[in-house]
């Protein structure tokens, strides 16, 4: 059972051949003409993904030493994302599975996310997670609390109730006057600063539920008041400012998965999106973990942000199951687990 899977929901265009669960190859460009505007823009994304869908999918067979009449299936992310972005990466998968009379494999992103932590390449055999786990899933358009029970049955007990945290880093590194993209420079300049330095409120929502757009209007104000007072007040506290946000940011998220485990009962804790790159917040999950007696699991970088080998991974199982979409399909923006 040979698959090429295809990722374009956002500004990465990567294509994957996954045989028998095993990811023979994973190819990942990402766009770099975002960066002068300061976030992604989606007509320029659909564009650059016109551009560079065909020799990023052609590098991913040639990796894998695969022809295009070896393979099974094609798999393809259905949504959620940018709608322009998503046609092009659908369009191609459609077309190659028609042309090639295979079968076709639709992939929610989010839950692709969740089972990049069964991915097994060529670095060896990792451990993953037992059933029934939590995943706290976190990335710049989502922020969620899954119950895992089996690899496609999963439901979210808690979510974001206006902002994802990665928008929340991406903003507030914005206000720094930081290039984009911002997330992973706060956790640089994290590093090298007291996260004790500054206290930014936490909002409370009920449940598992979370909500950072006033964390974001907390952190405008501080500025502009800080600023006020010391116009040099950000060059000459940056580590200490971006250390004490991301502390803050990292604190919301724990204290409801902590909260998640205690009321499920469940131990086996994994971390997925691309947040989940923060170096502050794969490090505070695991000295959590000890403390609480988790089983925890992060995975690796280069599957942690988009990439095409965890939709790879969800339509390797979907395939066993015989789950298949018609040509008819077509892409969902805001498609829902």
């Amino acid at each position: 059972m040979t698959i090429l899977a295809i990722e374009s929901s956002c500004d990465e265009t990567s294509a994957a051949v996954c045989t028998n669960g095993k990811i023979e190859s994973n190819v990942v460009a990402t766009q770099l003409v975002h960066e002068q505007y300061g976030g992604v823009v989606p007509e320029l994304a659909s564009r650059a993904h016109q551009q560079r869908i065909v020799p990023v999918v052609e590098r991913a067979l040639t990796d894998a030493k695969i022809q295009k009449k070896e393979l099974s299936a094609v798999g393809f992310t259905r949504g959620p994302g940018l709608l322009g972005a998503l046609l092009v990466g659908a369009s191609f998968a459609k077309a190659l599975a028609l042309a090639l009379d295979i079968p076709l494999i639709e992939v929610n992103h989010m839950q692709a996310h969740v089972l990049a932590h069964f991915i097994q390449d060529q670095t060896g055999v990792r451990p993953v997670p037992a059933f029934p786990f939590l995943c706290l899933t976190v990335s710049g358009g989502h922020t969620q609390i899954v119950l895992v029970r089996d690899y496609l049955d999963m439901e979210i007990i808690g979510q974001t109730e206006d902002d994802a945290v990665g928008e929340a880093f991406d903003k507030t590194a914005k206000l720094l006057d930081l290039p984009y993209p911002g997330g992973p420079l706060i956790d640089r300049y994290a590093q090298q600063g007291n996260p004790l330095a500054f206290r930014f409120p936490e909002v409370e929502m009920p449940g598992l539920n979370y909500s950072f757009s006033g964390i974001k209007t907390a952190f405008l104000y501080f500025l502009r008041d800080q600023t006020k007072a010391a116009p040099q007040f950000i060059a000459h506290n940056l580590p200490d400012i971006c250390a004490s946000i991301q502390h803050t940011l990292i604190q919301i998220l724990l204290t409801k998965l902590r909260k998640a485990a205690r009321q499920t009962g469940i131990r086996e804790i994994a971390l997925a999106g691309g947040v989940s790159a923060n170096s502050g917040l794969r490090a505070t999950l695991q000295q959590m973990g000890d403390k609480e007696g988790w089983n925890v699991y992060i995975p690796r970088f280069e599957y942690c942000t988009d990439n095409a080998a965890m939709i790879a991974m969800a339509a390797h199982f979907k395939y066993g199951r015989g789950e298949f979409t018609s040509q008819e399909v077509s892409p969902l923006p805001r498609m829902e687990f």
